[in-house]
């Protein structure tokens, strides 16, 4: 199967059988019967011909049968599931431009501390998405057009690109604040991340989600720091560059500025950090796609390595998006929670690897 990209990526889906999949029986599962559940329970209220908008395309009718039967089954053990699977899709490695081999990244849910009003240390705002924050789909306007989101705003009936990080930074604008943190670098990283948990200076923790952006371009500062000769290319994992910005915050401030992009927020209530696909993230189960191509609440058998070069083969699902996740073959894999021991594990993980996507069996049509 193979189809075309209206951009800069020709997809081919090539089909295999589920004993090519590299390590496919050491997986148990047993942790992954609630990810697809909760991932069924989404797909379910889908009513739309295919999932999403992605190029690769699966009839969501062909899902939700599959669905249904799992349901039906009440299957509650890593054995049968793994037996359903089989039983219900056929795994398509996927291929941009005749190369399966795409790079693959990581990201956890950070930590911030932080208080519900502004004093003493607690200073630095944590905004929820602005009022004046509009967006537009150029497909919306001519169906030829690419199907591109635009987020800006509105100036004397003129559509504007939003504000920059450093406006607003600098600058009052419309928007909530739903936190005061205690550190505008964990803020930064928390952005990055997309997610955090917050521990209030009251003693309760609430779960910071991701509500929107701003719609400017993303640059790391990794690679800021990295150009401006600040750290050296081995330096470069986040630990590292979290120190630096900690040991030069008048500095920090300016520098992270230069990353446009900027994330505004929203308490959930959730077991996890709450994802693109709208439900809660499972550590070491989800993955950040390109939802260009691969459409969110997919299942793809991932095959790449650790941080210290270990096989990293297991089922995940497409449930989340970033920024700087971009193409056919890209993803980005979720640690998990915590503080500076997991972010050592995301921040270093920088690895070649690939996918298989599980298409319903027969049922199914990959569009062109």
């Amino acid at each position: 199967m193979s189809p075309l990209s209206e951009n800069n990526q020709n997809i081919e889906l090539s089909a295999v059988d589920f004993s090519e999949l590299e390590g496919w029986n050491n997986d148990k599962l047993e942790d992954f019967v609630k990810v697809f559940d909760n991932n069924c329970k989404k797909i379910m209220q889908i009513n739309t011909p295919y999932l999403y908008t992605s190029e690769i395309k699966i009839k969501t009718k062909d899902y939700q049968n599959i669905c249904h039967d799992f349901f039906a089954e009440k299957i509650s053990n890593g054995n049968d599931l793994k037996n359903f699977l089989q039983a219900n899709f056929t795994p398509y490695l996927v291929q941009a431009n005749g190369n399966a081999e795409g790079k693959f990244t990581s990201y956890f849910e950070s930590e911030i501390f932080a208080s519900r009003q502004k004093h003493g240390k607690y200073i630095y705002p944590v905004y929820g998405k602005p009022n004046d924050l509009i967006e537009i789909n150029l497909k919306d306007f001519d169906p030829d057009l690419p199907n591109r989101r635009l987020l800006g705003r509105l100036s004397h009936q003129k559509m504007l690109p939003y504000y920059t990080r450093a406006e607003i930074e600098n600058n009052h604008f419309d928007a909530p604040v739903l936190l005061w943190g205690d550190s505008l670098i964990d803020i930064h990283i928390m952005q990055i991340q997309g997610s955090a948990v917050a521990h209030l200076d009251d003693g309760q923790k609430v779960r910071i989600g991701y509500a929107d952006n701003n719609g400017r371009r993303f640059k790391g500062i990794g690679s800021i720091l990295l150009g401006k000769g600040l750290i050296k290319s081995g330096q470069t994992d986040m630990i590292s560059i979290k120190k630096w910005l900690k040991n030069n915050p008048k500095q920090a401030r300016i520098l992270m500025q230069e990353n446009e992009r900027f994330i505004f927020h929203r308490i959930v209530n959730a077991d996890g950090p709450i994802g693109a696909f709208g439900i809660p993230l499972t550590a070491g189960r989800s993955l950040a796609v390109d939802r260009q191509y691969i459409p969110l609440g997919s299942l793809l058998w991932l095959s790449t390595t650790t941080p210290d070069k270990q096989p990293l083969q297991k089922l995940v699902a497409a449930q989340d998006i970033g920024s700087a996740i971009k193409g056919a073959v890209r993803g980005d894999y979720f640690w998990g929670s915590g503080g500076d021991e997991v972010l050592s594990l995301a921040g270093k993980m920088n690895n070649s690897g690939h996918y298989y996507i599980f298409i319903p069996k027969e049922k199914t049509n990959v569009a062109r």
